[in-house]
Parts: C-alpha cells; sequence; structure tokens
C-alpha cells in the first residue's frame, strides 16, 4: 500500500486544476476554433431537427432522430426504422417547405434508417 502523504495529495490536485484548466480553455475557444465550428454545426443540426418535428404529427416526430442539409440542396433525414422512413417520405413536402423557412436552399429529401446494433 502506498503510503498517502500532503505531497502526494498536492501533486493529484495540481493535476487535477490543470486538466480543468485545459479543458475550460478548449471549451472557451472561439468560433474560429474547430471546436466551436463542431459545436455550432452540431446546435444547427439540433435546431432544424426540433423545426422539422414541429410540422410533423406526434408520433412521426418521435421518429425523426436528425436532420441535416447538405451544400447540394439535399435535406438529409435519419429516422428510427423503414416503416417511419416511408412516412417521412410521404411528408417531404411539407419538411421541405419547414427547412426553407429557416433559410435553407433545399431542392431535394433523403430518408435514411439509422441502423442499430442489438444487444
Amino acid at each position: 500500500m502506498i503510503p498517502v502523504t500532503e505531497s502526494t495529495i498536492k501533486r493529484e490536485l495540481r493535476h487535477t486544476i490543470m486538466s480543468i484548466t485545459r479543458l475550460d480553455n478548449l471549451l472557451k475557444s472561439g468560433p474560429d476554433n474547430r471546436l466551436g465550428e463542431v459545436i455550432q454545426r452540431a446546435q444547427q443540426i439540433d435546431v432544424l431537427t426540433g423545426t422539422l418535428k414541429s410540422v410533423l404529427p406526434a408520433a412521426t416526430a418521435e421518429n425523426l432522430l436528425s436532420a441535416n442539409a447538405s451544400d447540394s440542396g439535399e435535406l438529409v433525414l435519419v429516422c428510427s426504422t423503414s416503416a417511419w422512413a416511408a412516412r417521412l417520405r410521404f411528408e417531404s413536402n411539407t419538411l421541405l417547405a419547414a427547412a426553407r423557412k429557416t433559410g435553407l436552399t433545399v431542392n431535394t429529401c433523403k430518408v435514411k434508417v439509422a441502423h442499430t446494433i442489438q444487444p
């Protein structure tokens, strides 16, 4: 058993404080930082997904997992099953119109199914 001394505690505390400081500096990085860009993009995807869910029936909205728009003008939706993918394709005109209202330039809608691994 290693004896716990005051110097050991101080060293561990200093290490923890340095780690917290590095993390804090990383999270406080400006929007010109790559992490800032990733965070901003994730927020945009979240807002778009929420906007599209708001125009869908409740059951359909629950199965829309994510939405994104590509630079080529494609609205990409991710849903839980192929059955819900068919339902979202049926709603594509409504979803395209809602995406356009957010300022996006989208012309087509593509629906993908998220494949999950069963335990």
